[in-house]
């Protein structure tokens, strides 16, 4: 797919902040998934092009964390199977549904999770120097797992969100361990979600490569601004940002 100066240019931006944001407040796909619909893309291709980005962004932010000896192999391996199986179906459902349906219910669900980001950001996590518990311990990690790789596999954007309250609230890892485990499980899901949408033609590499570079240059300068930006500020900018982002492309359709 061929992309004009400005579509380029929107994607560009949108990956930058998407990525600063995904560092800093979470919730990037929420301004990526929109901007590439506004660019052109059907919202089934624009649903699976999004998962380049995501893949090399997980991926890169896990490789970190365990170069920094915060994210032990077990654990790791155990969080895949139940999130991957999510996504396989997630997005094998999301894949068939028609087009003009799934622009809408994407768009809907967008703006939902956005207002969850902004108004109720507090997510559980462990107590200082409590004990993290493994699947076996606690069956309703896998299922609560499973459900957040379901919404990932389908949708994506926000989805750090169900995966934070699976570890940190059911399996109890603090907040550092929780972070880490989601991003193995956002490179898995995403992973399996790419691969089920590359098989249903629904993946535009083009801009989704532009926006994977623009995406890592923003998460980068997350990084140098994270502890200088209010989260909960963010948040509400974020959501002012996708309200007019979605509106834009409802109008558009």
């Amino acid at each position: 797919m061929a992309l004009d100066p400005i579509s380029a240019a929107a994607i560009v931006v949108a990956g930058i902040v998407g990525g600063f944001f995904n560092t800093l407040a979470g919730g990037g796909s929420l301004l990526t998934l929109p901007a590439l619909m506004l660019a052109g893309l059907p919202a089934d291709v624009a649903n699976g092009t999004n998962r380049l980005a995501i893949v090399g962004q997980a991926a890169w932010g896990a490789a970190a964390f365990a170069r920094a000896g915060r994210l032990e192999a077990r654990p790791a391996l155990e969080v895949l199977l139940p999130t991957a199986t999510g996504a396989a179906g997630g997005a094998l459902v999301a894949s068939q549904v028609p087009e003009d349906l799934l622009r809408t219910v994407l768009l809907l669900m967008l703006v939902g999770m956005a207002a969850l980001l902004a108004f109720a950001p507090g997510m559980v996590s462990a107590e200082p120097g409590e004990r993290a518990r493994a699947l076996r311990e606690r069956p309703l990690g896998a299922v609560a797992l499973f459900a957040a790789g379901a919404y990932g596999g389908f949708v994506q954007a926000g989805v750090g969100f169900l995966l934070l309250a699976a570890l940190g609230g059911v399996l109890r890892y603090d907040l550092v361990g929780a972070n880490a485990l989601k991003l193995v499980c956002t490179a898995a899901l995403s992973v399996v979600a790419l691969a089920v949408f590359v098989w249903a033609d629904q993946v535009a590499w083009v801009p989704g490569l532009l926006l994977a570079v623009a995406t890592t240059a923003g998460s980068q300068l997350g990084v140098r601004f994270a502890t200088r930006v209010p989260a909960a500020a963010l948040r509400r900018v974020l959501l002012v940002a996708v309200l007019a982002s979605c509106g834009a492309a409802l109008l558009k359709a």
